[in-house]
């Protein structure tokens, strides 16, 4: 392990933070507001950093497999325990509270612990739009980009931020990848920004939910969400978080021409399969809810966004039951959605009937296949102990949440909701209700666990082993 490296990164990282905090000074000084909270967490936070960056020199400047655990997860806590001092700054939140919602920002949860949101600092809704959008391609991703800049290697970094089964490199250096993920992330975030314009949005607003939408973060800047906005923007919402809950790589494969490989993709028609037989069977069962509110809360829950035009807590039984389940897939591999993903129970399915198979042929040699391919027992194991390992911590906190007399729809709800990086839940944690109701203790382990999903759990679960650690 190159921990002088591994410092020297994160440094980097605080110094790039500490420069997009002074982003939303601009939008102080336009609508005549107090900069002060932005400049101040800039200052310390650069303060901070650049010490680092510039003073730490390591001599081997190679990344290994475990530096880019320790990078990753190190980069994520920085983020948020820094991304939470332009809360305290302005006096809206304490310490743990401005953990919880910077933690809920980067990893695009949603989950939040503010209310009156439509009377709030225009800088802090811009601040609280980008932590969302920095968390939703990946701060580590982007530091990917530039690493080849200090003579850095990306590959680890890119394997411990992206550790899903599949981790899919589209150019065979790993810094184009991340350059050309970015370009994507970026044109896409224009073109819903020009989108909400145009479909009514004041310029600021469409700013804003550009930002969350295509992070599939779901911070919004009103209390009410997008039913705060014209018909026209939440169809706008619908087609961008579609977008984002898939894969990106597919999106390159577009913009390149490679239509067949996209049409032909398994995971992507579960994806969509899914969302249309969610869409159908919300509206059967709640048939005044209406196609677009069905729609919208649908879309909404798989990418994990957590955007709402509706009080779903007052739909049906049934229609709560879809909707909570739905909260646990998430969206595609390689999104900037939540969730288990859709990849991973497509895979799971295909190692149950692989397993059913061989029960009935048992001198039989078959081993489990995706799109006509062999996959190998390594990641089989890895998607098993994956099930196991999100089952095992969402229950956990839920029962964590239950002891401070919490109902059980709530305690899971909220558990799930943070592990998956949704946001709104059932209960207590619906789509009109904040986390501020929570003790510190639950939102600190809340905040945890939107750390724990963001990083696809392995990622944190592997430098808590003694054995990491050693040499």
């Amino acid at each position: 392990m190159n921990l002088r490296l591994d410092l020297q990164i994160l440094g980097w990282l605080l110094v790039g933070l500490g420069a997009f905090q002074l982003v939303p000074v601009t939008a102080s000084w336009f609508f005549g507001e107090s900069a002060l909270p932005y400049l101040y967490s800039g200052a310390v936070t650069l303060v901070y950093g650049l010490p680092i960056a510039l003073g730490v020199q390591p001599d081997d400047r190679r990344l290994r497999t475990r530096d880019g655990f320790v990078v990753v997860t190190g980069g994520w806590l920085l983020a948020s325990l820094f991304g939470g001092l332009p809360y305290v700054f302005a006096d809206l939140l304490g310490p743990n509270d401005a953990f919880f919602e910077a933690a809920s920002g980067f990893t695009t949860t949603g989950a939040t612990v503010l209310s009156g949101l439509d009377a709030a600092p225009h800088g802090m809704l811009l601040w609280r739009a980008l932590t969302q959008w920095l968390g939703g391609m990946g701060i580590i991703v982007f530091t990917i980009a530039v690493l080849p800049l200090l003579g850095i290697g990306g590959m680890q970094l890119f394997r411990a931020e992206v550790p899903g089964p599949v981790t899919d490199k589209l150019t065979p250096r790993i810094a184009d990848t991340a350059r050309r993920l970015w370009m994507i992330y970026v044109g896409f975030t224009i073109a819903a920004g020009l989108a909400y314009w145009l479909a009514g949005m004041e310029a600021f607003d469409a700013l804003c939910h550009a930002l969350t939408t295509l992070s599939t973060g779901g911070f919004s800047t009103h209390d009410a969400s997008l039913a705060a906005f014209a018909p026209a923007a939440q169809w706008v919402a619908i087609v961008f978080m579609l977008v984002s809950g898939m894969n990106f790589a597919l999106h390159y494969r577009l913009l390149v021409g490679r239509f067949g490989e996209v049409s032909r993709d398994l995971e992507l028609r579960l994806y969509l399969g899914l969302i249309l037989a969610a869409c159908a069977a919300a509206l059967a069962v709640q048939e005044q809810a209406g196609l677009r509110d069905a729609a919208f809360q649908v879309v909404s829950i798989v990418t994990t966004t957590g955007y709402a035009t509706a009080d779903y807590e007052q739909w049906k039984p049934a229609a709560q039951f879809l909707l909570f389940h739905l909260l646990l897939v998430g969206g595609m591999a390689g999104s900037t959605a939540g969730g288990i993903k859709t990849l991973r129970f497509l895979l799971g399915a295909s190692a149950l009937r692989t397993f059913v198979w061989r029960l009935t042929h048992p001198h039989a040699v078959r081993g489990v296949r995706y799109a006509g391919r062999p996959v190998s027992e390594d990641v089989v194991s890895g998607v098993a102990v994956f099930f196991l390992a999100y089952l095992a911590i969402g229950v956990s906190v839920g029962a964590l949440v239950s002891v401070y007399d919490y109902d059980l729809v709530t305690s899971m709800s909220a558990s799930f909701s943070a592990l998956g990086n949704v946001g709104p839940g059932l209960g207590a944690v619906g789509p009109s209700d904040t986390y501020a109701h929570f003790p510190p203790v639950v939102k600190f382990a809340l905040s945890l666990s939107m750390l724990a999903g963001r990083l696809e759990i392995f990622t944190m679960l592997v430098i808590l082993e003694p054995h990491f650690w050693r040499r």
